[in-house]
């Protein structure tokens, strides 16, 4: 099988980084936009910057293969957020489809799974992909019918009968989940992390484990997160916050490292980090783990995530502070 050449590939690393962050920089005014209509979409803060982070890499990648202008960047981004969750609703509608015809042919399946796939076709059944986002980008984003069709690429006739539609059919969305049972390696992360004992997180994950900050890097495996030059937890763990914000987002700002607390957010136990400030204490991260078999096996940092943060810590009532979307200046 023909392989890549890793040096070749390592080598123009730095060149896609660069890229990356000179386009990030061009659409940053745009994303506090991009992620509010996101959130419209998924309905889930958590869902939200994932498609915001998967719009913005799709169209760095869309971007480098256009022979023409772009002549509003807005609804381009809005367009490629679109096809990319519209994809995803249509995929996911298949798979319930193929579950409600094996349900059908099992008769002995489990009430709770049952009741699991009803309350995943109600939901899927709701409001088509193309109805919200019809509504989304016509009643609350202020495109105009002519702009939303493009946007969608249909015409404006469907438009209006996809609003028609859709705006007969909206409800308020879905009660939050019940709390789920919490695993014990959550708890012990945060004691771990508040102990600076960095042994100890090791060894509560996974030789596999992956750590994400989103929007700017992964990470894979426990060494290259606890290294001092770039590792994330070490960093976290060590480093105040002024490594790594710019000045703008510093003020108030007394310098420490965070102290990590458990809070159950919608049923799912998240750890907000806590700065110290002159004004007191406030929340300048989330953090999600997923966890597997008792071991932590997926970091999920919403640092440079200020939609998220402000999302979250808002719902809590716990005071926050942003720290913009990026380390670069």
């Amino acid at each position: 099988m023909t392989q890549a050449d890793p040096a070749l590939l390592n080598a123009a690393a730095p060149q896609a980084q660069a890229a990356w962050h000179r386009f990030l920089d061009v659409v940053e005014p745009l994303r506090p936009d991009l992620y509010r209509y996101c959130r419209a979409l998924t309905r889930d803060a958590w869902d939200a910057e994932d498609l915001a982070q998967d719009t913005l890499a799709r169209a760095m990648v869309t971007l480098g293969s256009l022979f023409q202008d772009v002549k509003n960047p807005r609804a381009w981004l809005f367009r490629v957020a679109s096809n990319l969750w519209i994809d995803r609703q249509r995929r996911r509608r298949e798979v319930a489809d193929t579950d409600a015809v094996a349900a059908a042919s099992t008769p002995a399946a489990a009430p709770a799974m049952m009741e699991t796939r009803e309350a995943g076709a109600t939901l899927i059944g709701r409001l088509s992909p193309q109805e919200r986002a019809a509504v989304l980008l016509k009643d609350v984003f202020d495109f105009t019918i002519d702009e939303t069709a493009d946007v969608l690429g249909t015409t404006p006739g469907a438009i209006k009968a996809a609003l028609h539609r859709g705006r007969g059919k909206l409800t308020e969305p879905p009660a939050p989940p019940a709390a789920a049972v919490r695993s014990p390696a959550v708890d012990a992360f945060c004691a771990a992390f508040n102990a600076r004992d960095v042994d100890a997180l090791v060894a509560l994950m996974l030789n596999t484990t992956t750590a994400e900050i989103s929007g700017i890097a992964t990470e894979y495996g426990p060494a290259k997160m606890r290294q001092s030059d770039t590792g994330s937890l070490h960093h976290s763990l060590y480093s105040p916050i002024t490594h790594a914000v710019l000045p703008e987002w510093r003020q108030g700002d007394r310098g420490g490292t965070p102290r990590a607390e458990v809070r159950d957010y919608r049923g799912e136990p998240i750890i907000v980090m806590w700065y110290d400030h002159d004004a007191g204490p406030v929340v300048r991260d989330v953090v999600r783990l997923d966890v597997d078999g008792g071991c932590v096996a997926r970091i999920r940092y919403h640092f440079f995530s200020p939609e998220v943060i402000s999302e979250i810590a808002a719902e809590l009532g716990c005071p926050w502070r942003a720290n913009g979307h990026r380390y670069w200046p």
